[in-house]
C-alpha cells in the first residue's frame, strides 16, 4: 500500500563507490567527493548487472550450501575453478561479484511549494540493508528484504539543492539460512542495489498513515481501520467505497483522537450487488479515505473475499477451495532480482493460470507489490513467506538474530501488503531447524499473526512442524516420492495403477492439508538456450553439462534426451497431481516446480524453463486436462492387461469449479493409436455439485476380441465442455509369440562359446542379467521407472540415476511391441528387470536400440538393448533379465526382440571388437 503524495523520481545516474571494510562512515562520505575510485551507476539497478565488482572466485563468499564438494577436487574441473574462468555447477555463475557496503550519492531539488510538507525517501526494493543521509544528517537504517525502505526526512526541509547519500550493504548480514531464496546464490544471487521506485515522496503534514480494509462477505460490507499521522488535535476523515468503479453508499465521516494515536475505524456498506473476489471472478473494489482540511487522500484496492476453514476444508467465500499450486523461488536470471512492474507479473500469472493452476507459494521470500497487484487481477492465491529457510546454517527459537528479524519482517509484510485479496496464506518460512525450541517459537509466531490480521490463514512454516496453532498444514508426507526414498518410492516399487490416494492420512488431521513440494521430477537440462541469459548470471553449469555430453559423443542427442525425459516427467507429474485430486478432503498441492530451478546443483524439474517458457514437450492445454478446476479421474487397479481380461475403472470428477453441474453427460471411450474407437459408453444426467470429489459410475470393458498387442487410451470427458482426461493402458496376448527356430544362439553371459559362435558368422542373442554388468567409478547405474528426483548432486547420489529410455518406435525390433520413443507406464515392468550397460568404450557411432538417458552430470552412453556386427557374426545384446519376468510386457518385448534378431532385416551396421564387448561384463 503506497502513501499517496507528490513524488519526485530519483531514477538516473548516481555517483557510486565500493566501501572498504576498514573505513568509518565519515571517511566513506568524504571519499564520495574526492576519491578517484568513484564511478557512475544507474539506479534503479544493481551493481552486478552493470558489471561493477570483481570476477568471482571459488572461495566466494557464496551464500548457499554446496551439498557435494567433489567439484573442488576433481582434476577435470581445475580450469573451471580458476579466477576469471570460473564455471560453477552449483548455480548460475555471476560475471562479477561484490559483497559489502556500496555508497551511492546524488543531488535533488526541493521545490518551494513543498514548504511544510512531510518528506520521505522511498526505496521500493533494496538488497539488503540501507542507511540514508540527507546532506550531513543521518536519517536511519532499514534491513527489510520484502517491503520498501522508507526513510523520514520530516517537515522542515528547506527548498533548494540537497545531497542524498545511500549506503547499501549486501552479504549474509543476518543468517536467515543460506539457502533462503530471499538471499541465496541458488536463485537471485547476492546483489547490491535498489530497484523499483526510488523517489522522494511529499505528503501533507497531517496525513493518513495507515488504512486497512477487512471484508465481511456475508453482510456485504467492510470494516475499515486506519490511522492519521501528524495531527496534534482531533481531525475528521471522510470514507467511501467504490464498487465496480461507482461510489456506493453514503460517505462516512469519522473523528480521530490524538490520544488514541490517531486511530479510527468505520463500517462501510457495499450493497448486495457487490461481487466477491475469487479465482473465478477476481473483482476488485476500492475504499477511499480523505483527511478533511488536509486534503490528503488514500485509496485501497481490495477484494470482497474471506478465506476460512471448516474442519479439513479450506473455504473461499464459504465454498470449498482446492489449491493447485507451484513454487516461486525468486528465479530471474536476466536481472538477478524480481520485476517491480505489474505487466511482468501479469505475464507470469497468465502462464500459471494457463497451466491449470490457481496458486503460487513464494518459497522463503516475499515478492514486490506488483506481484500482489497482478495476482489480485488474475485470481491467483498467494502463500507469502517472511524470507527465511532457517536450516543448514541456522535455527529458530534459540535467540539468534534470525528470530527478531523474522518477527519484524512478518509485521512489515502484513502492514504493507495485507489489503491484497490474493494474499490468502502466510508462513514464517520453509523447513526450519531447531527442534522443540523452534516449535515453541513458531507456535507463538502463528498466534501473534492470527491476532494481528485475520484476513488470511497462517501456518508456522512449510513442511514442518505441524503445530496445533496452524490453521492449515503444509506437509511432504503426501507425495509419491519422499526425500531419499530412492527405488523404494511408490512409482518405482509398485506396479502402475491409478487408485492410490492419501485419505487415510488426511482423515487423521483436523485442519486442511496442503502437500509440500510434490513432483521434483527432472528432465534433461535444456542445453541449447544459453543465449537467453543476457544478464550477469550465466549458465556455466549448462556449458559444463554440454561439454560432458560432447566428450561422450552424444551432443547431437541433447534435444532428444530433453524430449524423451520430458515426456516421462509429465507422466510422473500427472500421476502426482491426480493422486492429490483423488484424495477426499485434501486442500491442495504445491508443485516443485512449474519451471526449472537453477541452483542446488541444477534441478531441471519444470515443464517450463526458468523464463516461464515451454520446453517443447508439454503445452499448457495438455496440462489443464489433468490439472484444473474440474478434472475427470479414473481408478484403475492396473494399466496392463491380457486378452480376455476385464478392465474395471471407477469414474470420478474432481469438481472445484465455480458452480454445480446438473444433468452433465459424462462420456467415455477406449481408442487405439489410430484414434479408432474400440469401446465407448455414456453416463447421462449426472449431477455434480461443486466443491469436492464426485463419483460418477463404473466402466466395465471385456477385452476379449481386442487386437493385441495394443496400446489403448481410456478417455473420459463431459459433453459440451472442454473437460476431458485420458489414461494409457496396454493389452497383450495371453501367451508370447514363439519365433521360428533358426541358427541363433541364446546366451546369458559372455563366454568362449559366444565368441566361437560369432566367429563362425552366426547370430547370438545375448541377455545379460544386471549382476553381470560392469559398473564404473560410481558403481553400477541404478535404474528406476521415474526420472531423477531433484538431482543426484544434493541427494547423496539418490537412485534412480537416469531419466528414462529413448528409442525409435519405428525400429523393427519393436514391430510387435507398441511403444513411444520414451518411457511410458508399460516400461515399468521392463525396467524393474533391467540393468544399464555402460557403452562408453564401444564405437561412438553405436547407438542403442533402447538407450537410457543418463544423469547430465556424468552423461554416459547407456543402453538396455543394442546390436552390433562382430567379425562375421551378429549380436543382439540385452541387459533385460527375461528369465524371471512373468508379466506380459516383458514376455512380449522378448518375443519382439527375438523375432527381429531372427529375421532377414537383422543387419547391424556398426562393427565392435569382441574385446570391447567383453569389457561390458564382469567375469562369468
Amino acid at each position: 500500500m503506497r502513501s499517496e503524495g507528490v513524488e519526485l523520481s530519483l531514477a538516473g545516474v548516481w555517483r557510486g563507490r565500493l566501501g572498504r571494510r576498514d573505513e568509518d562512515d565519515a571517511s566513506a562520505l568524504a571519499a564520495l567527493e574526492a576519491s578517484p575510485d568513484v564511478f557512475r551507476v544507474e539506479l534503479p539497478g544493481s551493481l552486478q548487472q552493470q558489471g561493477i565488482g570483481d570476477p568471482p572466485t571459488i572461495e566466494g563468499p557464496w551464500i548457499g550450501t554446496f551439498f557435494d564438494r567433489t567439484f573442488f577436487d576433481v582434476p577435470e574441473h581445475a580450469d573451471d575453478r580458476e579466477p576469471g574462468r570460473l564455471r560453477l555447477p552449483f548455480w548460475l555463475t555471476p560475471t562479477v561479484r561484490f559483497s559489502g557496503a556500496a555508497w551511492y550519492r546524488r543531488t535533488f531539488e526541493v521545490p518551494a511549494e513543498w514548504d511544510g510538507m512531510r518528506l520521505a525517501v522511498e526505496l521500493e526494493r533494496v538488497h539488503w540493508r540501507s542507511t540514508v543521509w540527507l546532506d550531513d544528517r543521518l536519517l536511519g537504517t532499514c534491513d527489510s528484504l520484502s517491503v520498501p525502505h522508507v526513510h523520514e526526512i520530516g517537515e522542515h526541509c528547506a527548498a533548494g539543492t540537497h545531497v542524498l547519500t545511500l549506503r547499501i550493504e549486501n552479504g549474509l548480514l543476518i543468517d536467515l539460512g543460506v539457502n533462503s531464496h530471499s538471499i541465496s546464490d541458488n536463485t537471485q544471487g547476492d546483489w547490491n542495489g535498489a530497484v523499483g521506485r526510488i523517489q522522494i515522496v511529499a505528503t501533507p503534514s497531517v496525513r493518513i498513515g495507515k488504512l486497512d480494509v477487512f471484508p465481511d462477505v456475508t453482510r456485504r460490507r467492510v470494516h475499515v481501520r486506519g490511522r492519521v499521522d501528524g495531527a496534534d488535535e482531533s481531525v475528521r476523515v471522510s470514507l467511501h467505497a467504490l464498487i465496480d468503479g461507482e461510489s456506493m453508499g453514503p460517505r462516512v465521516v469519522v473523528h480521530t483522537e490524538v490520544g488514541a494515536k490517531g486511530e479510527f475505524h468505520a463500517e462501510l456498506e457495499l450493497g448486495r450487488e457487490a461481487r466477491t473476489w475469487s479465482e473465478f471472478s477476481p473483482i476488485l473494489h476500492r475504499v477511499v479515505a480523505e483527511v478533511e482540511g488536509s486534503g490528503h487522500r488514500r485509496e485501497v484496492e481490495f477484494g470482497l473475499r474471506e478465506i476460512t476453514t471448516e474442519g479439513r476444508r479450506m473455504l473461499m467465500n464459504g465454498q470449498p477451495l482446492f489449491l493447485r499450486g507451484a513454487l516461486e523461488c525468486c528465479i530471474f536470471p536476466r536481472t538477478g532480482y524480481p520485476p517491480t512492474d505489474v505487466d511482468s507479473w501479469l505475464e507470469i500469472m497468465d502462464v500459471v493460470r494457463a497451466h491449470g493452476l490457481n496458486h503460487l507459494r513464494f518459497h522463503s521470500w516475499c515478492p514486490p507489490e506488483a506481484a500482489f497487484v497482478a495476482a489480485d487481477r488474475a485470481g491467483v492465491y498467494l502463500q507469502i513467506e517472511a524470507g527465511s529457510w532457517p536450516n543448514q546454517s541456522t535455527v529458530l527459537g534459540q535467540g539468534r538474530p534470525v528470530d527478531a528479524w523474522l518477527e519484524a519482517e512478518s509485521r512489515r509484510i502484513l502492514d504493507t501488503y495485507g489489503n491484497h485479496a490474493s494474499f490468502v496464506l502466510m508462513a514464517a518460512g520453509n523447513e526450519p531447524g531447531g527442534g522443540h525450541s523452534a516449535d515453541t517459537w513458531l507456535a507463538g509466531w502463528t498466534e501473534r499473526r492470527r491476532q494481528e490480521d485475520s484476513r488470511r490463514l497462517y501456518t508456522a512454516t512449510a513442511c514442518w512442524p505441524l503445530l496445533p496453532t496452524n490453521q492449515f498444514h503444509v506437509t511432504s508426507d503426501l507425495r509419491t516420492h519422499q526425500w531419499l526414498a530412492g527405488l523404494k518410492s511408490r512409482l518405482n516399487a509398485l506396479p502402475p495403477e491409478t487408485r492410490t490416494d492419501y485419505r487415510s492420512y488426511v482423515e487423521t488431521r483436523d485442519v486442511p492439508i496442503v502437500t509440500h513440494e510434490i513432483g521434483q521430477w527432472c528432465a534433461y537440462p535444456r542445453l541449447d538456450d544459453t543465449d537467453s541469459y543476457i544478464g550477469h548470471l550465466k549458465p556455466r553449469n549448462l556449458e559444463l553439462f554440454r561439454e560432458k555430453l560432447a566428450a561422450n559423443h552424444m551432443d547431437d542427442q541433447a534435444s532428444a534426451f530433453l524430449a524423451a525425459s520430458g515426456r516421462l516427467q509429465v507422466l510422473c507429474y500427472k500421476e502426482e497431481i491426480e493422486s492429490a485430486l483423488r484424495t477426499p478432503g485434501l486442500a491442495g498441492f504445491q508443485l516443485l516446480d512449474l519451471r526449472d530451478f537453477p541452483g542446488q546443483g541444477t534441478a531441471p524439474v519444470g515443464v517450463l524453463d526458468v523464463f516461464w517458457r515451454s520446453k517443447g514437450y508439454l503445452e499448457a492445454g495438455e496440462m489443464r486436462r489433468f490439472c484444473g478446476s474440474i478434472v475427470p479421474l479414473v481408478r484403475l487397479e492396473r494399466r496392463v492387461f491380457e486378452a480376455g481380461d476385464l478392465l474395471v475403472a471407477e469414474v470420478e470428477i474432481a469438481h472445484f469449479g465455480a458452480e454445480d453441474l446438473s444433468d452433465a453427460v459424462v462420456r467415455w471411450k477406449l481408442v487405439d493409436d489410430a484414434c479408432s474407437v474400440v469401446r465407448e459408453g455414456v453416463f447421462g444426467a449426472v449431477s455434480l455439485a461443486a466443491g469436492g470429489l464426485r463419483r460418477v459410475d463404473r466402466i466395465l470393458v471385456d477385452l476379449e476380441g481386442v487386437s493385441t498387442p495394443a496400446r489403448l487410451k481410456l478417455v473420459v470427458g463431459i459433453d459440451g465442455t472442454a473437460i476431458e482426461n485420458d489414461w494409457s493402458v496396454w493389452v497383450y496376448p495371453d501367451s508370447g509369440d514363439t519365433p521360428a527356430e533358426t541358427r541363433v544362439m541364446r546366451a546369458a553371459g559372455w563366454n568362449a562359446r559366444v565368441e566361437e559362435t560369432l566367429a563362425r558368422g552366426d547370430t547370438v542373442v545375448l541377455t545379460v542379467p544386471s549382476l553381470k554388468l560392469r559398473g564404473d567409478a560410481r558403481g553400477q547405474v541404478q535404474l528406476g521407472f521415474t526420472p531423477i528426483f531433484w538431482n543426484t548432486w544434493c541427494t547423496a547420489g539418490q537412485a534412480p540415476h537416469t531419466l528414462g529410455v529413448l528409442c525409435d518406435p519405428a525400429h523393427p525390433a519393436f514391430a510387435s511391441f507398441p511403444t513411444d520413443g520414451h518411457t511410458d507406464w508399460q516400461w515399468w515392468y521392463v525396467i524393474r528387470n533391467s540393468g544399464a550397460m555402460i557403452l562408453d568404450r564401444l564405437p561412438p557411432s553405436l547407438r542403442p536400440i533402447v538407450q537410457v538417458v543418463d544423469d547430465w552430470n556424468s552423461a554416459r552412453r547407456l543402453g538396455l538393448v543394442f546390436e552390433a556386427r562382430v567379425g562375421k557374426g551378429r549380436v543382439l545384446v540385452s541387459s533385460i533379465d527375461f528369465r524371471f519376468a512373468t508379466d506380459p510386457v516383458c514376455r512380449q518385448l522378448q518375443a519382439s526382440l527375438e523375432s527381429y534378431a531372427t529375421s532377414p532385416v537383422f543387419d547391424p551396421e556398426v562393427e565392435v571388437d569382441p574385446a570391447c564387448l567383453r569389457t561390458l561384463f564382469v567375469d562369468t
